[in-house]
């Protein structure tokens, strides 16, 4: 009788711990790893410094940036797909997340099955701009003399899919005009393009060209935001030049691998979006070229869902080629 009840206990014990919930231990209990897939000192590098160091006080733990380029971003969101979905591996990611999808044949990843959004942080307009010896004074004039003079224009962008590159493809398509695309390595170069006139328009990201605008060295003829940039007052908005829903801006983002539990995802939500409540972060951001967002992974999602497509239905109707 004393053996079979033992055997009993046993087996009642054993199937109490097969039902109880595994115990994890308190997040973060170790240093987490901010995947930047692009080189340092870039725009979306200095957003995740910034991150980097407000979670590293907030959480109480190390928060390391770790650059990975390569590929257009892809390099290094394929890495942060493969991780395990632990909350030790966060992805700051920009607009490329949503773009790579319509210029790539083969990605490493899938930007909405492979992804849990966190929160959108910052955002960064771009900006046409032409020299003030050009005589165009707006949009309108832009449009109007490429009309006159078919075949004649050239823009400059950073580079081929970039956001600023599809800012000037959907310039050509709403506004009814051609304009032969340069691509540069770089928005600064892209810039100084049209500075030194090898090119008659520039569509970049905002940072490369305030300065020089702001110093009238360049024309800025408007800038692709929801707004006006508030150190560039006189310069209109794309939506303002008479071109309803054209709004085409960078994004800084905080993602993790799908599968992080809910309430670790949650933790971060809250975390990151206070990351960029403070005066020193704004002011740090809009010294970038950006506007700070802080938004709920929902909005994110949101964003990202509609963006996807609207990317690929642009790259389609402007005939960019998918790279393989």
């Amino acid at each position: 009788m004393t053996h079979r009840r033992t055997l009993l206990l046993g087996a009642l014990a054993t199937l109490i711990c097969l039902q109880a919930p595994v115990a994890r231990a308190a997040y973060p209990e170790r240093t987490i790893t901010l995947v930047v897939p692009f080189a340092p000192g870039g725009p979306t590098d200095i957003i995740a410094r910034i991150l980097s160091e407000s979670l590293s006080q907030s959480l109480k733990q190390s928060v390391i940036v770790e650059n990975k380029p390569g590929a257009a971003g892809n390099l290094g969101m394929g890495q942060a797909a493969r991780a395990k979905p632990d909350g030790y591996t966060l992805l700051l990611a920009s607009t490329a997340i949503a773009v790579n999808p319509a210029l790539f044949e083969k990605l490493p990843y899938d930007p909405i099955k492979d992804f849990a959004p966190i929160s959108e942080l910052a955002t960064s307009p771009n900006i046409v701009v032409v020299r003030p010896d050009s005589g165009i004074n707006s949009i309108a004039e832009l449009v109007a003399r490429a009309k006159a003079a078919p075949g004649t224009f050239n823009y400059s962008s950073p580079g081929a899919g970039t956001k600023s590159h599809l800012t000037g493809e959907e310039l050509k398509q709403r506004g009814g005009i051609e304009m032969t695309h340069i691509p540069y390595r770089g928005a600064g170069p892209a810039a100084i393009a049209a500075l030194e006139g090898t090119v008659q328009v520039a569509s970049v990201a905002l940072p490369a060209a305030e300065p020089l605008v702001q110093g009238g060295q360049l024309r800025g003829l408007a800038v692709t935001g929801a707004k006006r940039w508030s150190s560039l007052p006189n310069v209109p908005t794309m939506e303002e030049a008479g071109y309803p829903g054209f709004i085409s801006d960078t994004f800084s983002a905080v993602f993790v691998p799908s599968g992080t539990p809910p309430d670790i995802i949650a933790l971060l939500a809250k975390h990151c979006r206070e990351a960029f409540a403070g005066e020193k972060a704004r002011q740090t951001a809009k010294a970038a070229g950006f506007e700070v967002v802080a938004g709920t992974p929902e909005q994110l999602a949101a964003r990202l869902a509609a963006e996807i497509p609207a990317v690929k239905a642009l790259v389609a109707r402007a005939g960019i080629k998918v790279q393989q």
